[in-house]
């Protein structure tokens, strides 16, 4: 027994026994994920269902619940009672019955953006559930469940609440979008998602308070143990919680037991643990930044000289070594990100994080709590105004980032004047767009609205029309604090995914909402140089807009004849001066690489009469249809004078107007139909040849 523990302990303290297993790991995820294939115990066509609520989250009227059996499920509540009747009848894992209808998750139709039908997937998940009621058939009865849906019923009841529910519950769609979006400038966002630090504070309090009740090494290690899986459990075992935990008790183990394995060992043996747990853990954005940051802080604490910039530089390297995770989520970094974070950290570890659990105890201290949150968001916005040093960065490949994280290694363990090689690198990465000599024509899925971007071979950029829906005004009880916004969330980081820093021109063909009504946001979050406006009076929609433009000191011009932009030279059809918006559309035609296009914004068939009747207009290859197929326009005489090769049509998928009507599909036989609600966003490119590429939904 005694020659078996020796041989064990030697091979722990071997470094190789842990590189084999990891290497081992990496295989079985491999072959894993060449074989595993998404199932569900539901058919598509299914409408009941009895199911048990693992988690929910509301936010307005919006209600999203995630369900047993691999389900997630969305509804919409009617009246302000039906909400507050679920916040205060029904709690997690109740047992509930659902009619509703399951849909099939969308993959992203604009590239470079969050893929929801892939997230999902590496979560077992195959359907939506699209709820049309439900009715609680059975109350929890799990003890564990019952104190979990007791710290959810007193945070939900407290009155400053929203960073309680990011740091005890690891929910933090509850910040206010503006202070969370400054968070976000500041490189900050990772402390309202729980994490690594969290468990680190959490253990740390825990152990410092079973020290002064005299609790000897091995009861504090056992008792702070099943406290930290409890707050997992609380936490519903976030992947980056569950890294943080169990690297947590293996370190303990290895200390009392003095089994000496190296920290950076049991990161991997930490891994391995996770890997096998569930292995779609290594899709999951938290579970790769808790294991990269954790990896390189061990690295750099065995290869580096501790001294009194210690900090300041495992800062330095954590920033670093998150950076094109950071990038290829965001598209952009704060360079001085790390700086911000020797700000904020100790503000959150010191402070916010232990009122928070405080509060959790004596919720009438909340407004202690809520005094210094505020404090730290106006910190933050401060910060965002005076030190904001954002760059946008195009997407790395995973060649990029392989070489990358090569050199990070090798400047960490021995060769510092690497880091020389590190930041050229980057700089190539940051101008590799400027490289690309090609044309691309975009015409993006905007849903039910029109938006086409035109990218010259010297970067130049041209926007035509924004997309945009309808704000309608809704009940307070209805708002919601995360309200979907496509140019924020999805056309601005596209933008920025392909090397765009800027919009040189901003075309709007016509002032109807679905084809400028995101052009504030896109002024507000990106840098426009030029907006043009099409002929006519200006409707309220485009008055506003204009008193924006100027309050920003920003270029603008209408009634334009012609404008050339890197040799391509747009020509704007004006036929006349019209009673409505849709025929004062910005009709445009433009040839690129010898191939032509025309942009119809919503022209109706008395404009079309009129351009053919003044312009030649034979042979175009790519026709922008007008009025997202409408029969109001596109008509059998007009196509069959232009000939289009090509025709899409910008439209949402299942509208409320029937569009493309089939009278326009029957026009348009003679061409390659493509559609943005079946095709996505299209893509021209234009090298040697012409390349034509969708981005399915």
């Amino acid at each position: 027994m005694k020659h078996f523990s020796l041989r064990l302990r030697k091979i722990l303290l071997c470094d190789s026994f842990y590189i084999i297993l990891l290497f081992l790991t990496i295989f079985y995820l491999l072959i894993y994920n060449l074989t595993f294939k998404i199932e569900s115990i539901y058919n598509i066509n299914e409408t009941n269902f009895t199911v048990k609520i693992i988690n929910y989250k509301i936010d307005g009227d919006k209600l999203n619940l995630t369900l047993n059996n691999n389900l997630i499920g969305t509804y919409y509540f009617k009246m302000e009672s039906e909400k507050n009747d679920f916040i205060n009848n029904y709690s997690l894992n109740d047992t509930i019955k659902i009619k509703g209808s399951l849909t099939i998750p969308n993959n992203n139709t604009i590239p470079n953006t969050f893929n929801y039908k892939k997230y999902l997937y590496h979560k077992n998940i195959k359907y939506i559930l699209n709820i049309e009621s439900f009715k609680k058939i059975e109350t929890n009865k799990n003890i564990l469940y019952k104190i979990k849906n007791y710290f959810y019923k007193r945070i939900n009841n407290m009155k400053y609440n929203n960073y309680m529910f990011a740091f005890i519950l690891g929910d933090s769609t509850r910040i206010n979008n503006d202070s969370y979006n400054n968070y976000k400038i500041n490189g900050v966002t990772h402390l309202f998602a729980l994490s690594g630090l969290h468990v680190s504070m959490f253990s740390s309090i825990l152990l410092f308070i079973l020290k002064k009740l005299k609790f000897n090494e091995k009861l504090s290690f056992i008792f702070s143990s099943i406290f930290l899986l409890f707050f997992s459990f609380i936490a519903s075992f976030s992947p980056s919680i569950l890294r943080a935990v169990i690297f947590f008790m293996l370190s303990n183990i290895n200390e009392i037991y003095y089994f000496y394995i190296k920290p950076k060992n049991l990161l991997y043996l930490t891994f391995i643990i996770l890997i096998l747990i569930n292995p779609n853990y290594i899709f999951n954005t938290g579970f790769i930044l808790s294991f990269t940051i954790t990896f390189f802080i061990l690295f750099v604490n065995e290869n580096i000289k501790i001294d009194k910039y210690s900090l300041l530089k495992i800062s330095l390297f954590s920033f670093l070594s998150s950076l094109p995770i950071i990038i290829n989520l965001s598209y952009e970094i704060n360079i001085i990100g790390f700086i911000n974070n020797l700000i904020f950290i100790p503000f959150v570890s010191s402070i916010v994080f232990p009122l928070s659990l405080i509060c959790l105890l004596f919720k009438r201290l909340s407004f202690i709590l809520n005094i210094f949150t505020n404090i730290m968001e106006t910190i933050s916005l401060i910060s965002t105004k005076i030190l904001n040093l954002t760059i946008y960065f195009p997407k790395f490949n995973i060649f990029e980032i392989v070489v990358y994280y090569i050199l990070l290694i090798l400047i960490i363990k021995k060769y510092k004047k690497l880091i020389y090689v590190l930041f050229l690198f980057l700089l190539i990465i940051y101008i590799k767009p400027y490289f690309n000599k090609n044309t691309y024509v975009y015409y993006l899925d905007v849903s039910q609205g029109d938006s086409s971007l035109i990218l010259t071979k010297n970067n130049k950029t041209i926007l035509i029309d924004t997309g945009g829906i309808i704000d309608s005004k809704k009940e307070e009880w209805k708002k919601r604090n995360k309200e979907f916004n496509l140019m924020t969330s999805n056309i601005i980081p596209f933008f920025k995914s392909i090397g765009i820093k800027k919009i040189d021109y901003l075309i709007l063909s016509h002032g109807d909402t679905d084809h400028m009504g995101y052009s504030i946001d896109l002024l507000n979050n990106f840098k426009v140089s030029e907006v043009i406006f099409n002929k006519g009076s200006f409707n309220n929609l485009e008055s506003v807009l204009l008193e924006f433009i100027k309050s920003k000191n920003i270029k603008y011009d209408s009634n334009l004849n012609y404008l050339n932009v890197d040799n391509i030279n747009l020509q704007f059809l004006n036929t006349d001066i019209y009673d409505n918006e849709n025929d004062n559309s910005n009709v445009i035609y433009t040839e690129i690489n010898n191939y032509k296009f025309l942009f119809m914004g919503d022209a109706s068939s008395k404009r079309e009469e009129d351009l053919i009747n003044n312009y030649n207009l034979n042979n175009i290859d790519f026709l922008k249809v007008s009025h997202h197929g409408s029969n109001t326009s596109t008509n059998k005489y007009f196509t069959s004078i232009i000939n289009p090769k090509y025709s899409i049509i910008s439209v949402g998928k299942n509208n409320r107007y029937n569009h493309p009507s089939s009278e326009v599909l029957n026009n348009l036989v003679n061409s390659k139909i493509y559609r943005t609600d079946y095709n996505g966003t299209i893509e021209i490119k234009f090298n040697n040849k012409l390349n034509i590429k969708t981005y399915l939904p």
